[in-house]
């Protein structure tokens, strides 16, 4: 759909049918006639409310029909933004937090059963990769190539508890993928 130059103005909000079906409302906060791209930002009233708002980016041609529902103001005049940048900080620092969390949580050097059995024993029990040995509750390791009796260290009960969640698990990993993990 090719749009008229007032419709598509900054700061406009607009109800939108598109040709998937879909309808929302939302303001307009930015439109490149170039590559006919519209960002739209919903829940226009939700700012003033400090609550979170969806922004779309969609391309001009999927819009099916629209209607100007009214001419607000523009929402990228810094006088009007409301940004909390402690809160925006804390949200990248907890994000940083949980990439590393998850990064530990991938073995370098292993092979996937490796990764599988140490994803079997980390949904019950604390575990960390040491090189390519998983160590279970710090005290239990388990060496490769990653077997019942490939497992040391720790009390006689923690011992039997990891022998039994890699005797289990490898035999899910045979009986899904026969062959694979020999």
């Amino acid at each position: 759909m090719e749009a008229g130059g007032e419709e598509f103005a900054i700061g406009v909000v607009i109800s939108v049918k598109t040709t998937l079906g879909e309808e929302f409302e939302g303001q307009i906060v930015a439109f490149d006639r170039p590559s006919n791209l519209l960002v739209i930002q919903e829940g226009v009233g939700r700012a003033e409310r400090g609550e979170r708002r969806n922004v779309r980016v969609l391309k001009a041609n999927y819009i099916r029909e629209f209607s100007v529902v009214s001419k607000g103001e523009d929402p990228l005049d810094p006088a009007g933004c409301m940004l909390n940048l402690d809160a925006i900080y804390a949200r990248e620092e907890a994000a940083l937090r949980q990439a590393e969390i998850e990064a530990e949580r991938i073995g370098v050097g292993v092979t996937p059963e490796a990764q599988s059995i140490f994803d079997a024993l980390s949904k019950t029990l604390p575990v960390q990769w040491d090189k390519t040995d998983i160590v279970v509750m710090k005290e239990v390791r388990v060496r490769s190539p990653y077997l019942p009796e490939n497992v040391s260290g720790g009390t006689a009960a923690a011992n039997e508890r990891v022998k039994k969640v890699i005797d289990f698990e490898r035999k899910r990993l045979h009986a899904r993928v026969p062959g694979q993990f020999s």
